[in-house]
């Protein structure tokens, strides 16, 4: 899948500059797609150079004049063929947090107290995450049930991510406490026992 797939997504909710695009990007699209304000800037232009965007100027008064971006029929082509597209590829995950966790026992204690403040920056993210993620489906369902919500919506896609990125930050809360108190418990119980002496190391007198 190429970020354009993801930008053309995110413009079938209207016409967006790329500096809108970008917050929203990061609002919405990024519980699934991870990118820049910069990298988007860049696609947008050539998305716009293959005509599956086009743009529109917006004269502004005591600031600069913004470019408005849509999505073109011919980008919607392409974006309709990618829903027809074969199985998507499994996800591909390269988490580092994850590799440190696995290393751990290989650390003295302030290795694994630096582990523990990544475990738990993580925790913290991902409680902030899941708030604002339950702020957005607040304002999707305005009030309706999510029963009513999904039956009379213009488009139910939106929702559906949100709730695949909600579930995925429930998830990392869930595993970085029971992280947290597991480290904690180790890091308790190493610290109440004598550290074994290197190989060939002589007794203390």
């Amino acid at each position: 899948m190429a970020l354009r797939n993801a930008v053309m997504a995110a413009l079938l909710e209207g016409e967006a500059s790329g500096y809108d695009l970008a917050k929203g990007f990061e609002a919405s699209v990024a519980n699934f797609w991870m990118a820049t304000p910069q990298q988007l800037y860049r696609e947008l232009e050539r998305m716009e150079g293959d005509g599956l965007v086009s743009a529109r100027v917006v004269q502004q008064e005591r600031r600069p004049n913004k470019r408005l971006f849509s999505l073109t029929a011919a980008g919607r082509e392409v974006l309709r063929a990618f829903l027809a597209e074969g199985p998507s590829k499994p996800l591909a995950i390269r988490d580092e947090l994850m590799v440190k966790v696995q290393c751990v026992d290989l650390g003295d204690a302030d290795d694994m107290e630096a582990v523990r403040a990544a475990v738990a920056e993580r925790v913290e993210r991902a409680g902030t995450k899941l708030a604002r993620y339950g702020r957005m489906r607040e304002r999707l369902l305005a009030g309706r049930t999510e029963d009513e919500y999904l039956a009379t919506a213009e488009r139910v896609g939106p929702y559906l991510t949100l709730q695949g990125g909600m579930a995925l930050e429930r998830a990392n809360l869930q595993w970085g406490e029971s992280a947290l108190k597991r480290l904690a418990q180790r890091a308790e119980a190493l610290g109440a026992r004598p550290r074994p002496r290197p190989a060939g190391a002589s007794p203390a007198a």
